[in-house]
């Protein structure tokens, strides 16, 4: 359990934000702060190694978690219903179990992303939410 004292704007908005979503304020949370840390992750990984090729490689590279797919990766997206809540790839938008989404059809390895139906629209219709 952790507890935080937020300003009471921000726990008005996710409070507002929870309640469009149909999620409780904790996985609200819990959703975004899993995502967060993914992110700081890997900008981490791709910090450690620009500096390794900086200092001339000097020390042996790690080896890094798979990176989740790129847009020029995907191959194709497929519909689905979320057994799981999800967050979209694109827009970070929480995605509950239940609701409509999409996951990447991908050329390689690693995580494949999930996209909300807002963000699969734009795909169809050749915009790029990744922007």
């Amino acid at each position: 359990m952790l507890h935080t004292r937020v300003p009471e704007r921000l726990e008005a908005e996710l409070k507002e934000r929870a309640a469009d979503l149909g999620v409780s304020v904790s996985n609200l949370v819990r959703n975004v702060l899993t995502h967060a840390f993914g992110l700081v992750g890997d900008i981490v990984a791709d910090g450690a190694q620009v500096a390794r090729s900086a200092s001339g490689g000097r020390r042996p590279a790690e080896p890094a978690p798979a990176p989740a797919a790129r847009p020029g990766d995907v191959v194709g997206w497929q519909p689905m219903i979320l057994g799981k809540n999800a967050v979209c790839a694109a827009c970070n938008d929480v995605l509950v179990r239940g609701a409509d989404g999409a996951v990447a059809i991908t050329d390689g390895a690693g995580p494949r992303p999930i996209v909300c139906p807002r963000c699969l629209e734009e795909i169809r219709h050749g915009r790029d939410p990744f922007a």
